[in-house]
């Protein structure tokens, strides 16, 4: 099927998917722990009559079950050697039990490794990992693909540019969310869908995780943004346990008036996931396929992302300032830094940038004795890691955009794409290929342009290309090119023709560099802020620049106010409170600070942070800087302790905050609990026997049998080294026996259990027994996606926590007891 026949397909009316795979199968007597895969080759007739049941129910898309077929899953089994065996025959299955009535997808799903830099996976890898099942499921017959279940936008991005590297078939990318409507790496579901979208996906929405009523606002959210049909895969309500068993009480017909819902917020493509049957299916069926569906928007908002958050460039939106910092031209420190391999001073310019106000960071990597390509990678990582600003990605070479736009998990800006041989023929189809953004250059192999005439032809030339590649309008941002003002007084004129052209006629947003017209000036700070404030008013939408300079930015501010733009007034004030407040910390530690106090403050006993450098270090994921000042502490006294107790564990007490305001998501909570490990591991071996005590408890952690997912569960573990604790890590997929004999062996306080999946969620009810019948007096404390507080309760548990920062906090009470 062809992505035209798919999307006219689609338009039809509401379309109708299978219902769970998983939980039917375990029904019909699959064991837990086994490859579903491969039980279901042994076991056809299985698969071959639920499927036809749900074909026979109303459904019009089939899922094969591929789900976990890639190579690093089937490892998990020993089985990679039949990966291509198991993909192709389970599509023919699937095939065979449609019967030509119904589509079949190829499913494809999460690897269960993290990816590079929070695991060791690195984004080319897992590319190549899934080109492999793709290719094989596209050569086995699959009508289109599925990307399901996904919890990493950036594991989505990878699927979805491996697909389209071996298949031109229809893309369908489903992720899971938690209750707080972000998925567990903070992506919330405007954002996916501007990303995936980009990216040319086909359909996007959201399975599992919940049942339907619970995914309505999140439908609603994806309608505001996506130009492609929304699909809600929803569970049968959430698990409950019954008679040892998990089961899903919510009935057909309450999932099918749930349904209608999901409909009715705006999704034309619906499903089941855990607990749904083709009883469920056929009443979904029949109460929405006569529904009126929601069509998808005709034109692109126009949107940049970074893994957390949506950045909107509105023509007569708010002013937006790009940050020029992080650009090693002129910076003697900077160029140091990256030249050893430090980016400690990046992360401090790229979080100073966004606290100024900043919404989009530039990224320049130029400079010699560098690999340009290898370290805008590296600062990629790291920029994307420790703030949520979107990305601008700056460089003169075709190479090294390529390789930050692949691996950059989000929607990002191109600077520039001129019309210059080299960049239209090789940099516009690359960024059609990863959905980027680009601000377009009037320049052309002549040089520059040489009147209006010629820079509006090189900007109707350039448009036309980037439109015949299947870009959109929003797509585009031209730069108003910047001339210096003291070689050719009426640079600033030409440059505002430039702007109200691009805005008045041709509608397009406009970007400038502001420093160039002031090139040669005394003061030229004055100039740039004139220069900006008429350019505002001529209608430029953003500009390049530095968001320390006050003036500027207080002027940037001041101009959106004047000109009555949205909410302008409110940021107006909010800045100037920032800025009063900023004041009032500095003029405080000036005036406070002691005559004798240096020495003090250097060695970091400020328990709140303040000027503490390692509490900072922690606070804001510095690795590279931390042990630096844990040595000129140690230098200057102080004992390894004491850093412990009044700076590593206030940091990271603070960052378990943060992560549970919200402020704080995954990559930041990793970021910084591997800075503080790293603090540890050179503190661990000066410690001295008396230093701490009595030796601290033994905790025993593990995934329970038949669950492979081990990235909540590695994060735990981290958490609560970090805090001292002897943490014995298990594994996953570990037998209840295994767990309570180490438990017993090691006089383990605690016990600790993960769960996913809701069919090894019993597994932990098992521990609990067994504990019990071997009269280990161990604390078991249970958390997963699938987890809750009652089912704890349930099952007899001591404890439940919904993520590490918590399940300190709950490790600290019960040893409290």
């Amino acid at each position: 099927m062809t992505k035209k026949e798919f999307r006219e397909y689609l338009s039809k009316g509401a379309i109708v998917l299978d219902g769970a795979t998983g939980t039917n199968l375990m029904a019909a007597g699959m064991p837990i722990g086994v490859c579903p895969e491969a039980w279901v080759m042994e076991h056809q007739d299985v698969l071959y009559d639920l499927q036809s049941a749900y074909v026979k129910a109303g459904t019009n898309i089939v899922y094969a079950p591929t789900f976990t077929g890639n190579r690093i899953k089937l490892e998990e089994y020993g089985l990679e050697d039949r990966i291509e065996e198991i993909n192709t025959e389970l599509v023919r299955l699937s095939k065979r039990a449609v019967d030509g009535k119904a589509l079949v997808a190829g499913d494809m799903t999460m690897t269960g490794k993290q990816l590079f830099p929070l695991g060791d996976l690195m984004f080319e890898e897992l590319v190549d990992v899934y080109k492999e099942q793709a290719s094989i499921l596209d050569h086995a017959g699959a009508d289109l693909f599925v990307v399901e279940t996904m919890m990493s936008l950036q594991e989505c991005r990878a699927a979805v540019i491996a697909i389209k590297e071996v298949s031109d078939l229809p893309i369908m990318v489903t992720l899971s969310y938690n209750e707080d409507g972000r998925t567990l790496f903070g992506t919330p579901p405007e954002t996916a869908v501007v990303v995936l979208q980009s990216l040319g996906v086909d359909a996007i929405g959201i399975n599992c995780s919940t049942g339907p009523m619970e995914m309505v606002e999140l439908v609603e959210k994806m309608a505001q943004y996506s130009t492609v049909p929304i699909l809600a895969k929803p569970n049968a309500g959430l698990p409950e346990l019954e008679d040892d068993k998990t089961v899903y009480k919510m009935t057909p017909q309450e999932f099918a008036d749930a349904a209608v819902a999901l409909v009715n917020a705006g999704a034309s493509i619906v499903g089941g996931c855990c607990g749904t049957t083709p009883e469920h299916i056929k009443a979904l069926s029949d109460a929405v396929r006569e529904l009126p569906i929601r069509k998808p928007l005709e034109r692109h908002r126009r949107i940049l992302a970074s893994e957390r958050k949506n950045v909107e460039i509105d023509l007569d939106g708010g002013f937006i300032v790009v940050g020029e910092r992080i650009n090693p031209t002129g910076k003697k420190k900077l160029q140091a830094e990256l030249k050893e391999g430090k980016l400690d001073l990046v992360r401090q310019m790229a979080m100073e940038q966004e606290e100024n106000g900043a919404k989009i960071l530039d990224i320049n990597m130029g400079m010699n004795g560098i690999d340009e390509k290898e370290m805008m990678k590296s600062v990629i990582y790291e920029v994307s890691s420790t703030v949520d600003c979107p990305l601008c990605i700056d460089s003169s070479h075709v190479d090294v955009i390529e390789e930050a736009l692949k691996i950059y998990p989000g929607r990002a800006l191109i600077n520039s794409i001129s019309l210059e041989s080299e960049k239209i023929e090789k940099l516009l189809p690359v960024a059609a290929k990863y959905g980027a953004m680009f601000i377009l250059l009037p320049l052309s192999d002549e040089g520059l342009p040489k009147d209006a005439a010629e820079k509006h032809r090189i900007i109707n030339t350039v448009y036309d290309k980037a439109m015949a590649l299947g870009m959109a309008h929003e797509d585009i941002v031209v730069d108003g090119l910047v001339a210096t003002i003291g070689a050719n007084p009426d640079a600033a004129k030409e440059c505002y023709e430039t702007i109200s052209y691009c805005k008045n006629d041709k509608k397009l947003p406009t970007i400038c560099g502001l420093s160039n017209i002031s090139f040669g000036l005394p003061e030229r700070m004055y100039v740039n802020t004139a220069f900006l404030t008429m350019a505002i008013c001529n209608g430029l939408t953003m500009a390049i620049a530095n968001p320390s300079q006050e003036l500027l930015m207080n002027a940037a501010f001041s101009s959106d106010m004047l000109l009555n733009r949205p909410d302008s007034d409110i940021a107006y004030i909010e800045r100037m409170n920032m800025l009063a407040e900023k004041k009032a910390q500095y003029e405080t530690v000036v005036v406070k600070k002691q005559p004798d106090s240096a020495a003090g403050d250097s060695t970091g006993t400020n328990t709140n942070g303040g000027n503490d450098a390692i509490f900072q270090a922690v606070l804001k994921g510095s690795k590279g800087s931390i042990l630096d000042e844990v040595k000129k502490v140690i230098d200057a006294g102080k004992k390894p302790d004491e850093i412990i107790n009044e700076s590593l564990i206030p940091a990271i007490n603070e960052v378990g905050e943060l992560f549970n305001k919200k402020k704080y998501f995954l990559p930041q909570l990793i970021g910084s609990a591997n800075t503080m490990k790293h603090a540890i591991d050179y503190l661990e071996p000066l410690l001295e026997k008396n230093d701490t005590g009595e030796n601290m408890p033994t905790l025993v952690i593990a995934t329970v049998e038949g669950d492979i997912h081990d990235i909540g569960k590695n994060l735990v573990v981290l958490m609560l080294k970090n805090y001292g604790y002897n943490v014995i890590d298990m594994g996953k997929d570990v037998p209840c026996e295994d767990i309570v004999n180490k438990a017993i062996e090691e006089n383990a306080a605690v016990i600790g259990l993960s769960a996913l999946m809701t069919t090894t969620m019993l597994r932990m009810k098992d521990v609990i027994e067994l504990c019990k019948e071997k009269g280990c007096s161990s604390k078991v404390i249970i958390g997963g996606a699938c987890i809750t507080q009652s089912y704890a309760d349930e099952i007899g548990a001591d404890g439940y926590s919904k993520d590490a920062a918590e399940c300190v906090k709950l490790v600290e009470k019960l040893l409290q007891k």
